[in-house]
């Protein structure tokens, strides 16, 4: 029956995590490709997309807010109505962002209500990570927990694939007047189906073992997260921080770079993308199992060396202008992101007590997003509009990498014994 349990919220948790992370990829997409054109006409193109992006950024900035507060009921009175609420939040938010007027149909309203759409989309994520991640965990084998944990992860490249996809599909067969005028929305609205069968596979899930038998609930998660575990905190925020600018300026920013820079038909960064998502698919829980036999610091920082030295190598073969580079070069930078990526939320759910665990890593999880993958694609494109070379974003991946790698080896024990 444990077994059984645990296969249920495995595939629930990976499910839910690939729906929210669709509806949170599917808007960064568009924002790269899309809605600088449909919500900011007014500006010139460059203006526009970085007006775009910082909409997209709203969400990480909600993501910790998200954590904060469905973390807090997620440790105070349970873990699985707390996932069904997030799903349900994201999936409405993006419903609706599918309905919104352009800029042309309503001014300046238009975006101010993305922005609102996008900022609940963050909270909703905010909130679904740290879930998901200590169910899987917390039902599991004790001796697996680096390759359980690993599945929720899993739901980033399967939600990426599918947005990416589903924009892709199609920008390709629709004239770019009707992708503008119309196309874009169709991802978005078929949001609200699946989500409906996300919910109907999370709701049948049961309560985490390990939480449901803890004897004393944490009255104020958020403090005793600060108070008690901060060298744990820290740690967590600093060991996610490069592997988020790696990973948006290995999947987000090559949209721009390639259609922008290179002048090369969107569909080459989207196909690209949808490639190296795919083989994360498997390459995440590979990692994710290999933490559990050589340990989660040693795979983790064979990854960040890995991008480190794949982020001098990533943008040349992006300037030949040849698919098949393009291509070997993402699926390389995803293979170097998943060694990181798999053993990550083991790594860092382990630093935190049960009850204080859904707090403690979705506070740390969701920081270190704002100060990384929120910052990153506005901060690739200002970094080559000023220098005029790749070499500084190689650079900055670089350091971020290195913040990342100092995280890994601070960390403290695995906080398992700690009530």
């Amino acid at each position: 029956m444990a077994t059984s349990q645990s296969r249920r919220v495995i595939v629930a948790s990976l499910i839910g995590t690939s729906l929210e992370w669709y509806d949170f990829f599917l808007y960064g997409t568009a924002a790269t490709l899309v809605f600088g054109k449909v919500f900011f006409p007014t500006f010139e193109p460059l203006t526009g997309t970085l007006l775009a992006l910082t909409t997209y950024a709203v969400g990480f900035v909600a993501r910790p807010l998200g954590g904060i507060v469905f973390g807090h009921f997620g440790d105070r009175v349970g873990r699985r109505g707390v996932l069904v609420a997030t799903l349900l939040l994201m999936g409405i938010a993006t419903f609706l962002i599918g309905l919104l007027p352009t800029y042309a149909a309503i001014g300046v309203a238009a975006p101010v209500l993305l922005v609102t759409l996008r900022f609940l989309q963050g909270l909703g994520l905010g909130g679904e990570w740290g879930g998901a991640v200590v169910m899987t965990m917390e039902h599991g084998d004790p001796a697996r927990k680096g390759f359980n944990a690993s599945w929720p992860q899993v739901g980033v490249p399967a939600g990426n694939l599918l947005a990416a996809g589903a924009l892709g599909v199609l920008s390709a067969t629709l004239p770019e007047q009707a992708f503008l005028d119309w196309g874009w929305r169709i991802p978005f609205l078929l949001s609200g189906v699946l989500v409906g069968v996300g919910l109907w596979i999370r709701v049948r899930v049961a309560e985490s073992p390990l939480y449901a038998e803890m004897p004393a609930k944490a009255r104020m998660p958020l403090i005793d997260v600060i108070t008690t575990h901060p060298r744990a905190l820290l740690s967590a925020i600093a060991a996610r921080i490069g592997v988020d600018v790696a990973f948006y300026t290995f999947t987000l920013y090559i949209l721009t770079y390639v259609t922008g820079t290179l002048n090369l038909d969107r569909q080459t960064g989207l196909n690209a993308v949808l490639i190296a998502s795919a083989c994360q698919l498997f390459l995440i829980p590979l990692f994710g199992a290999l933490s559990d036999r050589v340990g989660r610091k040693p795979v983790y920082l064979a990854g960040a060396a890995g991008a480190a030295v794949w982020a001098f190598a990533f943008f040349p073969l992006l300037d030949t202008g040849s698919f098949a580079l393009i291509v070997f070069a993402t699926v390389v930078a995803l293979a170097c992101h998943a060694a990181m990526y798999g053993p990550q939320a083991a790594f860092i759910a382990e630093l935190f007590s049960t009850r204080l665990r859904y707090s403690g890593a979705s506070m740390g999880y969701q920081l270190a997003g704002v100060l990384g993958g929120a910052l990153a694609p506005i901060i690739a494109l200002a970094l080559l509009d000023r220098f005029g070379t790749t070499l500084a974003i190689s650079l900055y991946v670089l350091v971020a990498l290195g913040i990342t790698a100092a995280g890994v080896v601070a960390a403290p024990a695995k906080a398992e014994v700690r009530v």
